[in-house]
């Protein structure tokens, strides 16, 4: 099979450098405080912000996803003939964002453009990968928004062969299930390691691979490394030294990466002690600093890894607990309570035909 080394740089992160020092200088919006579209007032409204990015980021993007960028930054590109990137600004999830308390369905009705979007890469045969910063199963993304966006993954998971997150600064990942079959994975999302330390952690980077140009290319990722530079080197020796830590497929021993073949690896971390403490070493980014991982500790990291909708945690877990337990349920303590009770969901899982509409609350 041909492979192309794709390098998903993101290049809205490096103009967001200037941007940043703006949106601080300026003073107008703090913490991830950004205003939907519809609010126009001049005291409150970010146009000044989007139109900036949108200036900025014409160096790279065409000038077609000029109305997206200014209305909410998210965009979408066709790079390939039959490959399509789609951008999304999850600011609009942030459970942080406090103008979402006016409306957290569908602020920027980025939902409602994500779905034409996707119908139409349907429509035309492409495969598309989706990229952002909050992963969507994450507890900073609201709930409704997280769920709404759920259920459009699973509607196009024949057309989204992968998507990419960061914000946590961990090396991990997120899979998407059927909400009619909770055994059948449809979706996988990677969430890259950070460049910066953050608390305790190393240095690193991700490198995907990705099935190149031929006539039968999936667009799937064939295989990931992540790349980390030990800090407490780089200060002994007074250079940066950075190395591979690992490959996805030869440290996992997977055949494949695809949904179904990440869905068989949590089932060997639930099941196999040593199989998930490698991952916790990755999931560390191996930093020294890194403590150990009792069971409750490992009941989180794994229900993470299967947890590709937000504050859900019972229907999607709770039998992988069960396990790691040994089938015997454990004291309710108080942690576990916290992680668990706060995030149950009142929601029922709902049919996703074509195309799904974005549901109010």
């Amino acid at each position: 099979m041909a492979q192309k080394k794709i390098f998903f740089v993101i290049l809205r992160k490096l103009t967001l450098l200037y941007s940043w020092s703006k949106i601080v200088g300026d003073g107008r919006v703090r913490d991830a405080c950004f205003p939907p579209p519809y609010i126009s007032s001049s005291e409150s409204n970010i146009a000044w912000l989007y139109d900036e990015l949108d200036a900025q980021w014409r160096r790279w993007l065409p000038a077609g996803v000029s109305h997206t960028v200014r209305r909410g930054a998210f965009y979408s590109v066709l790079v390939r003939p039959g490959f399509r990137i789609i951008s999304l600004n999850m600011n609009y999830c942030n459970n942080k964002n406090w103008w979402l308390l006016l409306n957290s369905t569908d602020p920027a009705t980025e939902l409602q453009w994500l779905i034409y979007e996707l119908q139409s890469a349907e429509f035309s045969g492409e495969k598309v990968h989706i990229i952002g910063h909050i992963p969507p199963g994450h507890s900073d993304c609201l709930k409704v928004w997280s769920r709404n966006y759920y259920a459009i993954i699973n509607r196009y998971e024949a057309t989204i062969t992968a998507q990419f997150f960061g914000h946590t600064h961990f090396d991990e990942f997120e899979v998407f299930y059927d909400p009619n079959d909770l055994g059948r994975a449809t979706s996988i999302a990677y969430v890259g390691p950070s460049v910066s330390p953050y608390y305790d952690l190393n240095l690193g980077y991700r490198i995907y691979y990705v099935d190149g140009d031929h006539d039968k290319t999936t667009r799937l990722v064939v295989d990931h490394e992540t790349w980390i530079m030990n800090l407490k080197e780089a200060n002994l020796f007074g250079y940066p030294i950075w190395y591979k830590l690992y490959s996805a497929r030869s440290a996992y021993l997977m055949n494949s990466l695809r949904p179904q073949d990440w869905d068989k690896f949590i089932d060997d971390m639930t099941a196999k002690e040593d199989i998930f403490n490698l991952y916790y070493k990755h999931y560390w980014k191996n930093s020294p600093r890194r403590g150990s991982c009792d069971g409750e500790c490992r009941k989180r990291l794994v229900c993470d890894a299967r947890s590709g909708r937000s504050h859900d945690r019972r229907a999607l877990c709770g039998h992988i607990e069960a396990r790691i337990d040994g089938a015997t349920p454990a004291p309710q303590t108080w942690r576990a309570w916290f992680y668990n009770g706060l995030s149950v969901s009142n929601s029922t899982s709902t049919t996703t035909t074509p195309p799904p509409s974005v549901r109010q609350v």
